[in-house]
């Protein structure tokens, strides 16, 4: 007998006839001697009809009170399926996160989790049921709901599995595993077999919607396996595991991009020790996370910056940036049709001209580069955001990425 931890998205319960083949699923894996743990998001579109109804009345909404409307959309989807399961004589009972309980800070809309008490878990399994556990959502020290951002249901499923020692934690969504791209952009995608935690996180942090990055930095921080699977088709998914010590075979493992991004530059700022932290400080401060930076001294001795957030931070951090320039001189300006595309894979350690390669391709195709960021198994570049879908696909090709023998 395993212990599994399952989680399923927002389009696999996304209907009643959708949480009932899930419930049915469950069974399945229940009469195989297995304890399961299910955690689930809130129904498909629930989370944005509630953000808007909550934008109605304040545009800006945040906040505790948007958390508390936020979590509702969980507690509808643990609720259906406990009931879906307790008709199909699977003895189940759910949870929402303040009962079982997940610990959180208290960043109201992107809580970090601090701890998991599974005392009243490992009680339920113990007496025979499923447990369900509502996805995105914890509780501070204060008793305050909290959610933990887009994405969070996977977080709260691999942070679970840790707590639990479960045997393997499996997310169910809509696709059958990890691509080596998007496969709606690249029709022969191929999905990977494998692929290690260090390639999944830069792959979730460069846009690859598969998996939550912080869902992934919690499988890695504790090695609980960690599988990608469909809720909607059998199939052995795609494992992500520490990493091979065969590295060499496959130099790239696949292409993320994100399209949810904004370029900021600041031009002509006095080029003085500590002008860095007085331009993105404020930026910092507003909770806008920075993600590519570029600098450029002058002979005239100013110097530019360059940096990227997420488009829906773009705003915010133009404000922030025109506060501070106002302070201490420069000029701001900005765009958000822009894109970050990006190359992943450990086999860049001992392989060189991956770089020079990606270059020559764009180019090829007439794609301007606009900033460039490396690490060890990672090289992204920001392009305009018509080019995407173009610059996908003439890499895939350039790297043969739809072949096991990727070059």
């Amino acid at each position: 007998m395993a212990l599994i931890v399952q989680k399923y998205g927002g389009t696999s319960v996304g209907s009643v006839e959708r949480i009932q083949a899930v419930a049915e699923k469950i069974k399945g894996w229940r009469a195989r001697g297995h304890d399961l743990v299910v955690v689930v998001s809130a129904m498909s579109g629930e989370t944005n009809r509630l953000t808007a109804l909550a934008r109605e009345i304040d545009p800006r909404c945040a906040g505790r009170e948007l958390d508390v409307l936020l979590s509702t959309g969980e507690q509808v989807t643990i609720a259906l399926l406990a009931m879906a399961l307790g008709q199909i004589d699977c003895p189940a009972i759910s949870f929402t996160g303040s009962q079982v309980k997940i610990q959180t800070d208290s960043t109201h809309n992107k809580a970090r989790i601090r701890q998991v008490d599974d005392h009243r878990i490992h009680s339920e399994l113990e007496a025979g049921k499923v447990v369900i556990v509502a996805g995105f959502q914890g509780v501070d020290d204060a008793g305050a709901i909290t959610t933990l951002g887009r994405g969070g249901s996977d977080t709260t499923a691999v942070a679970l599995a840790a707590a639990l020692k479960a045997d393997e934690c499996q997310i169910y969504t809509d696709v059958d595993g990890v691509y080596t791209t998007d496969p709606r952009v690249v029709a022969n995608a191929r999905r990977l077999e494998r692929i290690t935690f260090e390639e999944m996180l830069e792959m979730a942090s460069l846009g690859s919607k598969v998996l939550q990055i912080r869902s992934v930095e919690f499988a890695g921080k504790y090695d609980v396996p960690l599988r990608v699977l469909s809720s909607f088709e059998e199939g052995v998914g795609t494992l992500i595991t520490q990493e091979e010590e065969d590295v060499e075979q496959a130099r790239i493992s696949g292409i993320a991009f994100n399209r949810d991004e904004a370029q900021l530059t600041v031009t002509h700022v006095p080029d003085r020790p500590g002008i860095a932290y007085k331009l993105l400080g404020p930026v910092s401060d507003a909770n806008i996370e920075i993600d590519m930076i570029v600098q450029n001294v002058g002979a005239d001795g100013t110097t530019d910056f360059t940096f990227t957030v997420n488009r829906n931070d773009y705003q915010n951090a133009l404000e922030a940036l025109q506060t501070a320039t106002s302070e201490i001189g420069g000029e701001v300006s900005g765009r958000d049709d822009i894109v970050k595309l990006s190359l992943v894979g450990v086999g860049m350690r001992s392989h060189a001209g991956i770089a020079s390669k990606m270059f020559r391709i764009l180019a090829d195709e007439g794609i301007n580069i606009l900033m460039i960021s490396t690490s060890e198994i990672k090289i992204s570049v920001v392009i305009d955001e018509k080019y995407l879908e173009l610059g996908v696909r003439a890499l895939h090709e350039g790297f043969n990425l739809a072949s096991e023998e990727a070059a």
